[in-house]
């Protein structure tokens, strides 16, 4: 069971990945899956772990056990539990063996000795981890958790590191913790700068776990400087660093370039989905440095595919294809990138930005009935023909399996057959019995949806285009003259509502399919029916119904959706076929 959750866990990332960009190799062509840690244990932030936890990572994928080196996994605690770590006068770097499980895709930790009661540590999994065709985990994964009551704030990572020489006069001095801090307590008293005693002058500033420290005039060159964040600065639950953390570097003689803005801003809000992002230079850069692996545009840590160009002092990323709206995204310039002078940018850029709502209304949640393509009351039924139900299961509840016939020659593919009298596996009937309380949510929150304001239809929809939004019915609702088309306009996350009184019935044959344009998709579809709904002849359907009473789909008729009838019954006439959207 637990390597079929660990394959089911990488599918899932996998098509993540090809539909948002995919890794890519030094010629900067898709090469495929990218490796990522799919869970930890102890999970992060978690508190109360034992003092002899072995830490795991399992990634999504298979790896190289060649790269699951000493170097491939990192611990730090307080000092004390190990040698200091990088001249830190707060952290120690925890030993331990590493070992590698191929059959469960996991990598193991055993500290030595035991950890320390009452203390913080930080893993860091390293970007010299590989899948087994070469792809490197694209960023650092680093977490946090505690052998006691509570996960004490620590810095995890400087930039310059401890000891670092040649440091640009203009770089921007930066703290990385391990969890989100309270910016009221990121200052120029808790984080200084010093050459000697002499305090150098700048701006402190606080976005998501990193404090950065600008300078108000470059440094002086060759020069040693001390950083220091005390133990002022607090978490946002209000607990203090536990010590003061200080770390030293030494200027060399140059400045470096540097962005000078971006677009969208930093933390911009509302933006196009067709919005391209563009970094300005504060020079000229090297057109060759400019590439899809120095600027890059992610969704959590994985990339979202476009092109990058450069011209002028400005470096355009033109998503392949729109933006989904609702997303946050994370747009970053690395140290990859140069002036003609082959000098790199002093410090990686990042800037993130928020693109518009959805178009419609706000998604129905299905919340644990979306793992149903099937689900009715008091009875399933296959008249004949074979039948599929594809990546989704089959439920009925509060009536019995007896009641679920046709099964076969219908078949389930990907998924399973529930009924309310299962004793095996234990708890199949308290589980049918959430999914059919949040089939009745689901029903009451699209019935009662308002915003945006309704739009009242009537009779045959058939050869219309919908925009997304809510479309109500005060009786039936027919799609019989044509198909009915539903636009996204571009918005693969656009929402439409149908709230349909009484009666819902598609014609097919010649006409009376949905028809999906503009990037909608299926899964934001829903057709809530105060009565029954019926799926005609032929007919391809699209979209989620959440019926009062029953179901029923007729000849031939196909539907990438889900069937959801909260009292009475799904009925497949002949030859249906059930697609999770």
């Amino acid at each position: 069971m637990k390597t079929r959750r660990l394959w089911i866990t990488g599918l899932a990332a996998f098509l993540l990945t090809a539909f948002i960009g995919g890794c890519k190799d030094e010629n900067l062509e898709k090469v495929g899956l990218c490796p990522l840690v799919a869970s930890t244990n102890p999970a992060n932030l978690a508190t109360g772990v034992p003092l002899n936890q072995v830490i795991t990572i399992t990634f999504n994928e298979a790896m190289d056990p060649a790269s699951i080196a000493p170097t491939a996994f990192s611990l730090t605690g307080p000092v004390g539990s190990g040698r200091i770590a990088g001249g830190s006068k707060s952290a120690a770097e925890i030993s331990g063996s590493l070992t590698y499980d191929a059959a469960t895709y996991t990598m193991s930790f055993t500290p030595s000795p035991k950890l320390n009661s009452n203390s913080t540590y930080t893993g860091t999994v390293a970007t010299s981890v590989k899948d087994l065709t070469g792809n490197s985990l694209q960023v650092s994964y680093v977490w946090t958790f505690s052998t006691g009551t509570t996960v004490l704030p620590s810095v995890v990572s400087t930039d310059p590191v401890n000891n670092a020489t040649g440091v640009f006069l203009n770089k921007v001095v930066t703290a990385t913790f391990n969890a989100p801090m309270d910016p009221l307590t990121l200052t120029a008293s808790t984080f200084t700068l010093k050459q000697g005693t002499t305090s150098v002058v700048g701006t402190v500033s606080y976005v998501g776990t990193k404090a950065s420290f600008t300078l108000s005039a470059n440094l002086a060159a060759n020069t040693l400087y001390t950083a220091t964040i005390t133990a002022g600065a607090k978490n946002v639950g209000g607990i203090a660093l536990p010590n003061t953390y200080v770390w030293s570097f030494t200027t060399g003689a140059i400045s470096a370039p540097k962005v000078n803005s971006t677009n969208p801003v930093n933390l911009a809000t509302g933006v196009a989905l067709n919005n391209t992002v563009t970094a300005t230079f504060s020079e000229a850069m090297d057109p060759l440095t400019i590439t899809a692996s120095s600027f890059t545009v992610m969704i959590g840590t994985n990339p979202v595919s476009g092109v990058v160009a450069y011209s002028g002092t400005t470096a355009t990323f033109t998503p392949t294809s729109n933006f989904l709206s609702g997303t946050n995204y994370t747009a970053t310039m690395t140290t990859g990138a140069k002036n003609v002078a082959g000098v790199p940018l002093a410090n990686e850029v990042e800037w993130n930005f928020s693109t518009n709502a959805p178009l419609g209304p706000l998604v129905v949640n299905l919340k644990s009935v979306e793992a149903f393509g099937i689900i009715a009351g008091v009875g399933v039924s296959n008249n004949a023909g074979f039948s599929e139900i594809r990546n989704m299961n089959v439920g009925i509840s509060p009536g019995v399996r007896s009641s679920i016939t046709g099964f076969p020659p219908a078949i389930i593919v990907n998924g399973a057959m529930f009924a309310s009298d299962d004793i095996a596996p234990p708890g199949v009937p308290a589980m049918l019995t959430q999914a059919k309380q949040d089939l009745t949510d689901a029903y009451l929150f699209a019935e009662g949806a308002t915003s945006p304001a309704p739009a009242t239809v009537a009779g045959d929809q058939g050869g219309l285009t919908l925009a997304p939004g809510i479309y109500k019915s005060t009786s039936t609702l027919l799609i019989q003259s044509g198909d009915l088309t539903l636009d996204g306009q571009g918005d693969a996350n656009a929402v439409w509502i149908f709230q349909i009184a009484s009666d819902f019935t598609t014609v097919g044959g010649a006409g009376g399919s949905v028809i999906l344009i503009g990037g909608a998709q299926a899964k934001n579809i829903f057709w809530q029916t105060g009565s029954s709904a019926t799926i005609g002849d032929g007919t391809s359907f699209k979209g989620n119904i959440l019926a009062l009473t029953s179901i029923t789909m007729n000849d031939g008729s196909t539907a990438v959706g889900r069937m959801l009838a909260r009292n009475g019954s799904v009925v497949m006439t002949s030859t249906n076929i059930i697609t999770k959207p």
